[in-house]
């Protein structure tokens, strides 16, 4: 069984669940409110995808809250999320403007993609994790994870997997050719929804699924998921084994939380921290994550930029390993 330092590029690297508790009417959060009754939460992608979908739940319990100022969320796809991260870092670092990010801001930066990552923003909180799943359509000719691995090393760089460039959904791959010896054929799309589309049509044989987005494909097998990158199996999919159970060291997770153009006021900042860490305690967004496999746990600005910091020299560290990037 092959190792990397990688391990467990996942929140979990320890998500941190200490979170207070919830209560929707809560009167004034600590810090200062943004002059704006609900700042845009910039999310990068499509409808439908699992970034979305997470955070259009989030944004109900906070306009539930009791406070000054809540969230709308603005979708601005395009540039496999980088679109919507450039629209972020230029705004106003009024606390009016957030942006919903994951470790694709990593990724993105270490191909080259983009001139920065989480260091051209401040780090607010970090909220939810959900693992990947290593998935397929429906026809395609494998059963198990080991048939699955058997065809592709037959037919090294034929198999196409569908996937956003620069992004986390091609560097699990990546990661997984690098451990497994397998290679593949990468197919560029501009986000989950897209692939996701691509991968019930035939167009690719494979891309990566969670169950915050593609629960009700998996359940109706539509769509098939091979293994799950996460340290146990999953509550929903408790057949699906994890890469770990398969002789593979890897687990992968998307962390998701929200960060604010880089200059904005502490004060705002520490608003906006307490408002989340009440909303994600909330019984209605805990349990709706549950319901997709995700874990809630809260990382405020300082704890959160360790974990990125730690996080992008995880990813790096990959990066020049399989040589995408080399460290300037």
């Amino acid at each position: 069984m092959k190792k990397i330092l990688f391990r467990g590029l996942t929140a979990g690297i320890a998500v941190i669940a200490a979170v207070a508790f919830y209560t929707p009417t809560v009167a004034e959060a600590a810090g200062q409110a943004p002059q704006c009754s609900n700042a845009r939460l910039i999310v990068p992608w499509k409808a439908g995808g699992g970034t979305q979908v997470i955070f259009a739940i989030f944004e109900k319990v906070v306009q539930k809250m009791n406070i000054k100022s809540k969230i709308k969320l603005q979708m601005i796809p395009g540039q496999g999320g980088n679109k919507g991260a450039k629209e972020a870092a230029k705004a106003k670092p009024d606390g009016c403007t957030l942006f919903a990010i994951h470790q694709s801001a990593v990724t993105s930066y270490l191909n080259g993609r983009i001139p920065y990552h989480y260091n051209n923003f401040e780090t607010i909180a970090q909220i939810t994790s959900t693992p990947d799943i290593m998935g397929a359509g429906k026809n395609v000719p494998w059963k198990t994870f080991a048939e699955f691995k058997k065809g592709v090393l037959a037919a090294p760089g034929i198999i196409t997997v569908g996937a956003t460039f620069g992004s986390t959904s091609q560097f699990n791959w990546l990661i997984l050719e690098s451990l497994t010896g397998m290679k593949f054929k990468f197919v560029p799309y501009d986000g989950t929804a897209d692939r996701m589309t691509a991968l019930l049509s035939g167009a690719v044989m494979l891309g990566g699924l969670n169950v915050a987005s593609g629960k009700k494909h998996l359940q109706s097998g539509a769509l098939k998921g091979f293994a799950i990158a996460a340290n146990k199996r999953s509550k929903t999919f408790p057949d699906m084994p994890t890469l770990k159970e398969l002789g593979v060291d890897m687990i992968y997770t998307l962390d998701r939380g929200i960060v604010a153009p880089k200059g904005t006021p502490r004060a705002i900042v520490d608003y906006w921290a307490d408002v989340f860490k009440t909303a994600a305690a909330s019984p209605e967004f805990t349990k709706a994550m549950d319901a997709k496999d995700t874990g809630v746990g809260y990382l405020g600005p300082d704890d959160y930029r360790k974990w990125a910091d730690k996080m992008y020299k995880d990813h790096e560290t990959i990066a020049i390993k399989i040589g995408m990037w080399k460290k300037k």
